[in-house]
């Protein structure tokens, strides 16, 4: 079967300079594809998860799928995950970042 390069879609650039929400969390996670995760806790429960990069339909539907939940939950649930080869994944870097930023 012949592929046409010209017909894929080039990936949207990555918007690292998108305007800062100073109530949310910045943190940018180590050897995964996601370049920035931004979030915020209130009473202990995770709101409004962004990820900047990495595969955006997945990283989509997690940050959907823990809007809400108590941190400890999230971290129970995702921590350790890992990606491909990789000793991490994007949710394990939320939890490093939701655990204080320890590896």
């Amino acid at each position: 079967m012949k592929s046409n390069l010209s017909e894929l879609t080039p990936l949207a650039p990555l918007d690292l300079a998108a305007p800062a929400d100073e109530n949310l969390e910045v943190f940018k996670p180590e050897n995964v594809c996601s370049k920035m995760i931004r979030y915020k806790v209130e009473d202990g429960r995770l709101k409004r998860l962004q990820f900047t990069g990495g595969c955006d339909g997945n990283l989509k539907a997690i940050a959907a799928l823990v809007e809400g939940m108590k941190v400890e939950d999230v971290v129970d649930k995702l921590k350790g995950i890992t990606c491909g080869k990789k000793n991490t994944s994007c949710v394990d870097q939320l939890c490093v970042s939701l655990l204080g930023g320890s590896h």
